[in-house]
């Protein structure tokens, strides 16, 4: 049995840092944080063993890894990738780097920086096909880590009941309207506009219409924008609970411009709802069209418009497509079989 190190030194509190802690707990892994990561408090309650460092401090982290006999260091957030390998470099363990690549990879590798990075890198895990063809296109050959693939996988959620749904609609004051839920940090990028735009169209033809956004704001700017335009619509800012929202839904939509992965739309499909997503990016591996979801696409409301139509006017449909993701989602992305996966890879390295 290996000894792993799992390390996110991003501040952020996204899916790509909540699944480094879901992860770590399942590997039992001793986990390096941020000083002033958001990670702080979930991990407060958790028997892992956690150290808090500053961003860029590669000589305590060089510690860490001798004094816990690390052999492996898992990271997760590319920008950790210059002060893991000087840590690698600086301990006597010198142990394997892993990468998992949450992002895409959008440039050439090839100058003397990025190739000194990774050829100390022993292998990485893509989250995607794309990622992984991104990735064996923009690094050299000669100094390429291995490639794998893993999906991220969601837990199945607590399921309300049907009077746990009617209740917690009334405390938003919602009755009977067509309810859409968007779950995701809130900028521009992310497309929250795009969903609004295609609900005002819906409200114009008489159909009542309201969403659910879900998400703390990045851009305070464009928050306040959507707010002050679209005053129908309910913002709840962060939340703990974002599966709850989903299930009081008729349909969750992710409409980022480009996302990489997608693990909104399969914590919704875990949920038995009816998704929509952009065909860009990672959706297009999740959603397998009028099948299991819907794509539209990406950045315009028009085509997101229509597909919500479809939807609306057609409730079997609706239902056909949120079984059919459940069971997509149960057999593909569950995280107990992805968490197996990344487990079994790191242990062959």
């Amino acid at each position: 049995m290996k000894n792993i190190l799992e390390i996110c030194l991003s501040p952020d509190l996204g899916g790509l840092e909540l699944h480094m802690k879901n992860l770590s707990i399942y590997l039992d892994a001793f986990t390096v944080i941020n000083q002033k990561s958001k990670l702080s408090q979930l991990f407060h309650t958790s028997k892992n063993k956690c150290s808090k460092i500053s961003r860029y401090d590669f000589f305590t982290l060089s510690k860490i890894i001798d004094n816990n006999n690390i052999d492996i260091v898992h990271l997760h957030w590319t920008k950790d990738i210059p002060v893991v390998v000087l840590a690698k470099l600086l301990s006597k363990r010198k142990p394997k780097i892993v990468q998992t690549r949450h992002m895409h990879m959008t440039r050439f590798k090839s100058d003397f920086y990025h190739k000194f990075l990774y050829k100390n890198i022993d292998a990485i895990i893509a989250v995607t096909n794309l990622v992984k063809e991104q990735l064996e296109k923009f690094i050299p050959t000669e100094i390429a880590p291995k490639i794998e693939i893993c999906y991220i996988g969601a837990n199945t959620p607590k399921t309300l009941s049907f009077k746990e749904k009617e209740e917690f609609k009334n405390s938003l004051n919602l009755k009977d309207e067509f309810i859409v839920c968007i779950v995701g940090r809130i900028e521009e990028a992310k497309g929250q506009h795009i969903v609004l735009e295609a609900l005002e169209k819906l409200r114009n033809k008489g159909i009542k219409a309201k969403a659910l956004v879900v998400g703390h704001y990045m851009d305070e700017t464009y928050f306040n924008q959507l707010k002050d335009k679209y005053l129908s619509d309910i913002f709840t800012g962060f939340v703990n609970n974002p599966t709850d929202y989903m299930q009081i839904a008729d349909c969750v939509v992710l409409a980022t411009k480009k996302e990489t992965f997608g693990l909104v739309l399969v914590e919704a499909m875990k949920c038995g709802i009816c998704v929509l997503g952009s065909n860009q990016g990672g959706p297009i591996e999740i959603i397998d069209d009028g099948e299991n979801g819907l794509l539209f696409e990406s950045m315009n409301s028009n085509r997101l418009y229509e597909k919500l139509q479809l939807i609306i006017h057609d409730n079997e449909l609706k239902e056909k497509l949120a079984i059919n993701g459940k069971i997509k989602a149960d057999k593909v992305f569950d995280s107990k079989q992805q968490f197996k996966k990344i487990k079994n890879i790191l242990e062959s390295i």
